[in-house]
């Protein structure tokens, strides 16, 4: 049978495939309220219909200084249910699982006012320099991730995954190169992996569905951490019950990164044979070919593309053509598909 398009079981969710649709920000709340508009009830449902497996749906902000930008998507009202639960069942009605990635910008945060991280560096010139958190700070953002778990609980999601990458708050704290405190969140690994660990048995309270955490396993800076550093931290990960490591890479600091197709799927490969743990492959994933290669050859679970299903909704149908895979399509579709 064509691997990409088995079934694949976490806990007690089974998804039909092995696509994922990776989250990819989309800037289109209006308002500035975090409200879901008529974009995503399109956007979201048409990858359903397309035949993706999994949907992760946009870095959604726990807290409203959380926002990369004044138009994303927010879970920190219970006013945001609402919406949220719309697109979870239109997407679910056209045969989709469902994913929010509950997320933080920290330093990298373009709303007004004061904004967080780990310690007082601001990412570059065009950045503002960020307030670094205190105590009670850390404790109110823990708690606004578990508060984010339950309203995405409400609103029907299948998975949650924690954003721990791309340079935003929680990576913040995962690197040395941005966290430079001196108290029990930072120093060595264990201290900087402690706001992490905190967050996932903070959602480990209200949510035992599957359970995805992404990092970036390169910071591709001297000093920075590397997929060899972050095998131990998935190793913690694993023994607090996560799930599946979606495994990116950089955007910490501002870096030069040579990138090409699948440039990141060496990683993920480490870390699942390393942790083991299961692990979603990430970046510049464009054919079928190269999808089924990564999952024949063990390198990771679940294949997650972001700007391809961009280009092509379709994706799911061009790629079981190709690979020659019998697949269920909508009813509506059945003929011209047949």
């Amino acid at each position: 049978m064509v691997k990409l398009f088995e079934p694949y079981a976490i806990k007690e969710t089974t998804f039909k495939n092995r696509i994922v649709m990776a989250p990819m920000c989309m800037y289109q709340s209006d308002q500035e309220d975090g409200q879901v508009t008529d974009w995503h009830r399109v956007h979201y449902p048409t990858r359903a219909v397309g035949g993706v497996g999994l949907i992760i749906t946009e870095a959604t902000a726990v807290q409203p200084q959380g926002r990369i930008s004044a138009r994303d998507l927010g879970i920190w009202s219970d006013l945001h249910i609402e919406g949220q639960a719309e697109i979870v069942r239109l997407m679910k009605q056209n045969g989709a699982k469902t994913g929010i990635q509950l997320a933080h910008a920290g330093r990298k945060a373009t709303v007004e006012g004061e904004i967080h991280s780990a310690s007082a560096i601001a990412f570059d010139d065009s950045y503002q320099t960020p307030k670094e958190m205190s105590l009670e700070d850390i404790k109110e953002t823990i708690e606004a991730f578990k508060k984010g778990a339950v309203r995405a609980k409400e609103a029907g999601f299948d998975v949650i995954e924690i954003h721990a990458a791309h340079g935003y708050l929680i990576n913040q704290f995962l690197s040395p190169l941005t966290n430079r405190r001196a108290d029990e969140y930072g120093g060595n690994a264990e201290n900087r992996y402690r706001i992490l660990r905190q967050v996932i048995d903070a959602v480990n309270e209200v949510w035992d569905g599957p359970l995805f955490v992404r990092i970036s396993a390169h910071d591709y800076s001297e000093g920075g951490m590397t997929p060899e550093q972050y095998v131990e931290m998935c190793q913690w990960m694993k023994q607090q019950g996560v799930d599946l490591i979606d495994v990116s890479s950089g955007a910490v600091v501002p870096a030069k990164i040579s990138v090409f197709p699948g440039y990141q799927v060496p990683f993920a490969e480490l870390i699942k044979a390393r942790t083991p743990i299961a692990t979603g492959a990430v970046g510049l994933i464009t054919s079928p070919l190269q999808a089924e290669e990564i999952l024949q050859n063990d390198r990771a679970d679940m294949v997650f593309l972001a700007r391809e299903l961009l280009r092509d909704p379709y994706w799911a149908y061009t790629a079981a053509k190709e690979l020659n895979a019998e697949i269920t399509a909508p009813v509506p579709y059945k003929r011209g598909w047949i």
